[in-house]
């Protein structure tokens, strides 16, 4: 069986800030999550660097929530499975 879900990313970026916005829904499920990256105002505007660390935060937020969702959904099961 093969299965195909769609992650959206959205991106609001300033002069030194990016902020990663990923959503993905599954089986029922909406996750959220944000990431951030500030530039170092000595550092060189290389925005693909900011957006890099904001989207791959994102990302790992929303890996911790779908853990998380998973986490309870094995707690619950397991206590009516008792």
């Amino acid at each position: 069986m093969e299965r195909h879900y769609a992650l959206k990313l959205d991106l609001e970026e300033t002069m030194d800030e990016t902020i990663a916005i990923s959503h993905l829904s599954l089986w029922g499920d909406t996750f959220e999550a944000r990431g951030k990256s500030m530039r170092n105002p000595s550092d060189p505007s290389i925005p693909v660097i900011g957006e890099e660390l904001a989207i791959a935060r994102s990302l790992a937020e929303l890996s911790a929530q779908m853990l998380e969702a998973a986490q309870a959904k094995i707690s619950k099961h397991s206590a009516t499975t008792s």
